[in-house]
């Protein structure tokens, strides 16, 4: 009997032991065989990087005999709606209906020692309230939106990054209030280019004017900061953000100081048209004593 348990007992542990040995096996084998695999990759690696900055100069050389690279894009946002005999409402009987766009341009041109940066930015839009009152008049649109601004920045290069540059930035509205007020920005220092898709600006010495009616704004010697970044994301949405400063060396009231940062966001959905979606924030006392800020969300299209 007790030969039999103990022959029971054998049978049980090479049982128990034969799965642990195989185990252990399987796993020195795919241990080595991923050691292999990262091996490969960390070679691949090191082929690869060469690759990436002789692409990177040819892109650079692609730009520099293209010459002008030129585009347009924008956002146009519409939107109506109309009731009738809503008892509701404050007007039952009333159509409401906006229209909203911005539009944007460039004209870049690079060489081996110089660039010349171009850009201007136009937005525009309307509103108009029909109410169905006694006196029968039709309301016409009227103006809720006026934004223009162009920039021009030349820059010598010092390195590969960073650049001795000019620029000339002139900000008013185009429809109405031409130039009142109007701001002018003219100022030089230096250009820092990091990465492809990132410029940063940094003029300190800027002289800012500024136009109009109103007798206690004046013109100011101060500092100039910009900085224009593009992000490519995944399934075709591109992010574009800008930011523009000027800080007065001397303080008066009301205050110089003011900044502007507009953001974009985009997606293609068909061929050139897509969703783009635009936030803007704004201080100038020159303009409004606060923060001003405008948001479009609409149809983009890109030329």
């Amino acid at each position: 009997m007790w030969k039999n348990v103990s022959f029971l007992i054998l049978i049980f542990l090479f049982l128990g032991v034969n799965p642990s040995l195989a185990q252990q096996k399987n796993l020195v084998e795919f241990k080595s065989k991923k050691d292999s695999i990262d091996a490969e990759i960390s070679q691949l690696k090191k082929k690869l990087k060469p690759l990436e900055k002789e692409s990177k100069k040819l892109k650079t050389r692609i730009e520099i005999l293209e010459g002008w690279n030129t585009g347009t894009f924008g956002t146009i946002g519409f939107n109506q709606s109309a009731f009738n005999n809503w008892v509701k409402g404050r007007n039952p009987n009333a159509t409401s209906t906006t229209i909203r766009g911005t539009f944007n341009g460039f004209a870049n041109k690079k060489t081996e020692k110089s660039f010349w940066r171009n850009a201007g930015i136009l937005n525009l839009g309307w509103q108009r309230l029909d109410i169905d009152s006694e006196e029968g008049e039709d309301p016409s649109f009227e103006k809720t939106t006026d934004i223009l601004k162009i920039t021009s920045l030349y820059g010598r290069n010092i390195t590969k990054k960073v650049a001795f540059s000019a620029q000339g930035e002139y900000n008013t509205a185009i429809l109405t209030n031409l130039n009142n007020p109007g701001i002018l920005d003219l100022g030089t220092g230096i250009t820092w280019n990091p990465k492809s898709n990132l410029v940063i600006t940094l003029h300190p010495i800027n002289y800012h004017w500024v136009f109009g009616e109103n007798p206690d704004f004046e013109n100011a010697l101060g500092s100039k900061v910009t900085v224009d970044y593009v992000l490519k994301l995944p399934y075709g949405i591109t992010w574009r953000s800008n930011l523009t400063g000027f800080i007065p060396y001397r303080e008066q009231e009301p205050s110089l100081r003011e900044f502007t940062w507009v953001n974009g966001l985009s997606f293609s959905a068909w061929k050139a048209i897509g969703v783009g979606i635009e936030y803007a924030l704004r201080n100038a006392d020159v303009e409004f004593d606060g923060i001003q800020s405008y948001f479009v969300l609409g149809l983009s299209y890109n030329i």
